[in-house]
């Protein structure tokens, strides 16, 4: 592991880490809202700010799991994977033709969505 040394940074990313574990619970109780995306995230922002958080998470009860097959190329449930694809095309859809109005950034926004969902459907399925 490589902890920022910038405090600041380091902060950031605590905060940013705690934050998409907040929404990777609500994932967990809401549905259409995925969870893996954003444990992922956020182990990313525990991996470069806090051993300590980063160990949690990776060993947690709840969560824990979803990381791990991840990071050891497992693969994703194909219920998260579709449920995290309508999250992404129905938030990229709304934003790029309701609330930006400049066309090389809808199509900007919508090249960002086809290669996430490409990266999705490469990542291999858990059965």
């Amino acid at each position: 592991m490589t902890i920022v040394k910038n405090r600041f940074v380091r902060i950031l990313l605590l905060v940013s880490g705690w934050f998409f574990i907040g929404l990777a619970l609500a994932g967990a109780i809401i549905p259409l809202v995925p969870t893996t995306p954003f444990l992922l995230i956020a182990a990313a922002c525990f991996y470069r700010s806090s051993s300590r958080f980063y160990q949690w998470l990776m060993n947690n009860k709840l969560f824990g799991q979803y990381i791990r097959d991840y990071k050891e190329k497992k693969g994703v449930p194909l219920n998260v994977k579709l449920v995290t694809l309508i999250f992404l095309w129905s938030s990229i859809l709304v934003s790029a033709f309701i609330l930006v109005p400049i066309l090389w950034l809808q199509i900007l926004l919508i090249a960002i969505a086809v290669a996430v969902t490409i990266h999705i459907a490469l990542i291999k399925t858990k059965r």
